[in-house]
């Protein structure tokens, strides 16, 4: 697993497939999504590496209910008594109640999807609280739940608006230099419109469910990304 440091308060935790990231505030600690089922020592060892007691993990935040990114949230909260956030169009799949739609792929997603299908499956999870559109989180001096429905119904981009930061799950992704509509969607229009309202919060930072961080001319970047009209991605860095 890699870490690496996106800002002073943020940490992005690389695993195998997909990351997760690690927001400080004081001595409290929020994960926005939690990797694969077998994540869990290694986002452990990354919290100790940063010098913070994983006991300190207040909360985890899951932008959609795909097993890469919910995978060590029930083992995490059962040793630290962290609460699980999801979004309740999403919370059945996580807790194992209901099957996650299958995504409409396109032919050259197919390939994508299969490798994708070698993380663990994720064992059920409890979600402590259901979010909905624009519920406040108690973290980032005042955390927004922004829903982006498409690559599943109850998929979620975390907003912190004081900071500029914004999470958007596997909505939006970076891949060899570009930023673009993210792959294996449910519904690709309603994800486009998706993009299209997280690329308006004109955030500084974002950071993807899949790919590098955007920090430069993110603004710029996304709205060109989202509204303009070479196939939903532009190159950036």
């Amino acid at each position: 697993m890699e870490l690496i440091e996106i800002l002073p308060r943020l940490h992005l935790l690389r695993f195998r497939i997909g990351q997760a990231y690690l927001w400080r505030e004081g001595s409290e600690l929020t994960l926005i999504d939690a990797g694969d089922a077998e994540s869990g020592p290694a986002i452990e060892e990354a919290v100790r590496g940063l010098g913070h007691d994983p006991a300190r993990i207040a909360r985890i935040v899951i932008t959609h209910g795909h097993r890469d990114h919910y995978g060590a949230a029930q083992e995490l909260a059962d040793r630290y008594d962290c609460e699980i956030l999801a979004h309740r169009l999403d919370a059945p799949y996580i807790r194992g109640e209901a099957e996650v739609p299958a995504p409409d792929l396109l032919d050259w997603e197919i390939p994508i999807h299969a490798h994708g299908l070698t993380v663990p499956v994720a064992p059920p999870t409890r979600v402590d609280t259901e979010l909905s559109d624009g519920s406040a989180l108690p973290f980032g001096d005042g955390a927004v739940v922004v829903h982006s429905p498409g690559h599943t119904p109850g998929s979620v981009g975390i907003h912190l608006p004081r900071h500029k930061v914004l999470f958007t799950g596997d909505c939006v992704a970076e891949a060899q230099g570009q930023v673009l509509l993210g792959v294996m969607n449910i519904d690709r229009e309603r994800a486009a419109a998706s993009f299209g309202r997280l690329a308006d919060l004109e955030a500084a930072t974002v950071c993807f469910g899949h790919g590098e961080p955007l920090t430069e001319d993110a603004v710029a970047v996304m709205r060109a990304s989202a509204h303009g009209d070479a196939g939903l991605q532009v190159e950036h860095g």
